[in-house]
């Protein structure tokens, strides 16, 4: 069967060539170019030029190839790259046995998934009512034009066209999931009628992959969704960026009396978590940096207030970066209000009520920034209802992301959590496998063999032997087997486990979580074939062989929580903690690195410097 090409072009315009022909009359020449020794000059000549147009297939737009035989051309026109041709059917039944994969949401888990996935074996499609991907840690930044909105995002098109991969894009709303029949059904964002059915469509898919985020968590406090602000997109910040001017601009208007100066000059932040900690530090240096020289006469009556329901802000963070932080605000002047929860706003003012004695307070305010953590979107929650979990917070999924009770879906992000398999459930299953010789009881040599598949498995054994200051896992069962050839029966062996389950932690809902899950499911993906004909996982311990996949572990990197005045405090990995003006440097650097783009890189630190000498802009825009 005739090659049309080494590589071929999809064309609007193609004359195709008769490959058999070719040969034969190639062959004369061919034979001389031999004599003339300039055969390898031509084969390198065809190799770097195949290599050229794979690197870059923009290039092929510009070949017109000649040949030899009667002067035949083939052009080649708005040409997209695909795989070898050949001339029948074949390579058709091969582009349709493509999976689909669907990936809901272009936040941090899923461009982490787009950017990492190499394989060209699947048909990829992604449906977002946002169609740029968000740096969200610099989000507080924008609330006060350190950083300008533009600079902290990227278009999604822009960073799946630098993959090469065919990725299509929909801006749409996914508002509801039908693991039965494999569908997404979606709407657009467009307000306009599309088509006579208001945007509406539904997409097939054989893998299903959830990075719809989550959204903030009120608890069904009353008047919080009518007047507080949040914080969880761009148009968020924005949002808060003209309030805080506002008040400033209602502030100095000679009508306004003392008290509702007060008031409208009193900027309330609900969460001592890092999102409310970071905007009362950059709001605060706002005001002294910027505000103040602008409107001198109202300064003085600026007040921030951070409340939580805790008894310390921070409270995810080191002691002593807590300790810290608490500190610094008392100089700074923002006033900390530990233990206090809020029940109810207003439009004028917030109700808190103290955690220990019940006493309600009321607290005017200008405006109200909620921050208190997160929960699942509505379409998360109706899929949860289809699957019988509707009684989790969220989405729950095995260690290799899979969410459970459905084939072929995965969640990732801050939608989801890892239901960690518990050993005792376990315990009977793992003795049997240990137990080789099938005795009833396990020896040390025993014990070992399946030592590593244990402790990959269940991670929170590793934990427990931290907690224990051990190296192995054998050291638990060390009394048992002083003896090298005494043997534990399963009574001992479930003793010697059985504290384990008591280390296991949910991870935390954070970017640095949500990119590392990203990218092991692409490499997963990338996988996929290789590893189901080899598995390179750990032991089935309920079943037979080796899972296919090693399980999902997350590293942690450290943390950061800026706090103001240039002074950042991080919590590293091996429990160090680094507080002061140099950790603000580390903390441009690695915000700096994690940027999606070199655009989006020389955007942010082109802002940074312009604050830097120019100041912070306080237009109403």
């Amino acid at each position: 069967m005739a090659k049309t090409s080494n590589f071929t072009y999809r064309s609007k315009y193609v004359v195709s060539i008769n490959s058999s022909e070719c040969v034969k009359k190639w062959e004369p020449i061919k034979n001389q170019n031999q004599k003339l020794g300039f055969t390898m000059w031509g084969h390198s000549f065809y190799e770097s030029a195949s290599r050229l147009l794979r690197k870059h297939p923009s290039v092929s737009k510009l070949l017109v190839v000649v040949t030899v035989s009667g002067g035949g051309l083939a052009a080649f026109h708005e040409t997209t790259p695909v795989h070898t041709v050949y001339a029948d059917s074949v390579q058709e039944d091969q582009i349709a046995k493509k999976k689909k994969v669907v990936v809901l949401g272009t936040g941090w888990a899923g461009v982490s998934f787009l950017k990492n996935l190499k394989s060209s074996n699947y048909d990829v499609e992604v449906v977002s009512p946002k169609n740029y991907f968000l740096f969200t840690p610099l989000l507080p930044s924008v609330t006060c034009g350190t950083v300008e909105a533009r600079s902290i995002v990227e278009p999604i098109r822009c960073i799946t066209k630098k993959k090469g991969l065919e990725v299509q894009f929909r801006e749409a709303v996914c508002h509801k999931i039908d693991p039965k029949k494999k569908k997404v059904y979606c709407r657009s964002t467009q307000d306009t009628n599309l088509g006579g059915k208001h945007g509406e469509f539904s997409v097939d898919y054989d893998y299903l992959i959830i990075a719809m985020g989550a959204q903030s968590n009120t608890f069904n406090t009353p008047g919080v969704e009518q007047y507080a602000h949040f914080l969880k997109g761009i148009e968020d910040a924005m949002k808060i960026r003209q309030s805080v001017i506002n008040c400033f601009e209602r502030a100095s208007l000679p009508c306004v009396s003392e008290e509702e100066r007060k008031n409208i000059l009193h900027f309330v932040c609900v969460g001592g978590g890092p999102a409310g900690v970071e905007f009362a530090a950059e709001l605060h240096d706002f005001v002294k940096e910027d505000l103040a020289k602008l409107y001198p006469s109202v300064i003085d009556r600026v007040q921030i207030t951070v409340i939580e329901a805790s008894d310390h802000i921070l409270n995810m963070f080191d002691k002593r970066i807590t300790a810290f932080a608490e500190q610094k605000f008392s100089r700074d002047g923002i006033d900390v209000k530990t233990g206090s929860m809020v029940v109810k706003v207003t439009d004028k003012e917030l109700s808190t009520k103290e955690r220990a004695t019940g006493k309600v307070s009321h607290l005017p305010y200008g405006m109200v920034l909620w921050a208190t953590g997160i929960g699942p979107r509505p379409e998360v929650i109706d899929f949860m209802k289809q699957i019988g979990q509707s009684n989790r917070r969220v989405l729950a999924t095995d260690e290799w992301l899979r969410v459970e009770g459905c084939d072929g879906v995965y969640a990732l992000g801050d939608c989801a959590t890892i239901n960690q398999r518990r050993v005792m459930e376990d315990i009977v299953e793992i003795f049997r496998t240990a137990d080789t010789d099938k005795s009833g009881t396990l020896n040390l040599e025993e014990f070992q063999e399946i030592m590593d598949d244990l402790v990959e498995r269940y991670p929170q054994l590793e934990l427990h032997l931290k907690s224990k200051q051990m190296r192995n896992i054998d050291e638990l069962l060390e009394k048992s087997w002083q003896n090298p050839t005494a043997e534990v029966d399963i009574e001992t062996f479930k003793s010697a486990l059985s504290q384990a389950d008591s280390q296991m932690k949910n991870l935390p809902a954070t970017a640095q979580v949500a990119a590392q899950q990203g990218a092991y499911l692409a490499n997963c993906f990338n996988r996929m074939e290789e590893c189901e004909k080899y598995p390179e996982g750990p032991l089935r311990f309920r079943g037979v062989g080796r899972h296919c996949f090693q399980p999902f572990r997350y590293k942690h990197f450290g943390m950061f929580a800026p706090l103001g005045g240039e002074q950042t405090a991080a919590h590293l990995p091996g429990d160090w903690v680094s507080i002061g003006h140099s950790t603000q440097w580390l903390w441009y650097s690695v915000y700096a690195s994690k940027l999606v783009s070199w655009r989006t890189r020389v955007l942010v630190v082109s802002d940074w410097g312009r604050r830097f000498v120019f100041g912070r802009d306080s237009s109403r825009l």
